[in-house]
């Protein structure tokens, strides 16, 4: 992995289909960039941006500098799928061995945190948000089990399930309000606000788990 794009990581403090959620909101004509280093400010086609993206042509979803302002909504989306990608980002590239390499005492791999990221998303937007019995969520709900990975499953499997669980969650909160509630058996009443905060977060952290052993990985393709 490149060093810039592990610094950017860092500097992120973070962590798939980029931005397919921003198609519904309203956009204004131009946004403000700003990479890291400048100290100038260049306005860009908001709307441009987004076409580029949809179309996964030239935009770097490690580096979301792109849109930096705009509608409440719009930013937790946008950060959402930011951290959906860089989680897949740790995988992308690794054997099958390296994905299911144990590096830490615990049971966690970077393809078992891809898996897990997968059941979050069932979890908190089908089950929570959705109101899905268990039995009807379309994947597997058993809470840390989740970290497991069957020895049939690939990379390209575990990475294809969070990205449709990701897609349906996008699919379920379009029409939600921020403010709406649910209610949680053990955490009480969360609105769509909170659950997009406690995603960006969980996703964030495991992608910061996995970057790390992707790099103790990439150190022993070395020695």
């Amino acid at each position: 992995m490149p060093a810039s794009k592990r610094d950017h990581r860092r500097l992120l403090v973070g962590s798939l289909d980029p931005l397919s959620s921003l198609a519904t909101p309203k956009l204004g004509n131009t946004a403000t960039a700003r990479p890291f280093g400048r100290e100038h400010r260049q306005p860009i086609d908001r709307n441009r941006e987004l076409a580029r993206c949809l179309r996964r042509e030239t935009y770097d979803m490690n580096v979301p500098t792109h849109i930096t302002d705009g509608p409440e909504r719009q930013m937790l989306e946008y950060m959402l799928d930011h951290t959906r990608a860089e989680l897949i980002d740790t995988v992308r590239g690794l054997s099958e061995t390296e994905s299911r390499r144990r590096l830490v005492p615990s049971m966690t791999t970077s393809i078992g945190l891809v898996k897990h990221a997968a059941f979050a998303e069932r979890k908190w937007f089908q089950h929570i948000l959705g109101g899905l019995p268990e039995s009807e969520c379309d994947g597997a709900m058993v809470g840390e089990a989740s970290f497991v990975v069957s020895d049939n499953e690939t990379v390209a499997d575990v990475i294809a399930e969070f990205e449709r669980a990701s897609n349906r969650a996008r699919t379920i909160a379009a029409n939600i309000d921020l403010d709406a509630t649910r209610g949680h058996p053990a955490v009480g009443t969360v609105s769509l606000r909170w659950i997009y905060l406690l995603m960006i977060q969980e996703f964030a952290r495991h992608a910061g788990h996995s970057d790390i052993l992707r790099e103790q990985t990439g150190a022993t393709r070395r020695t």
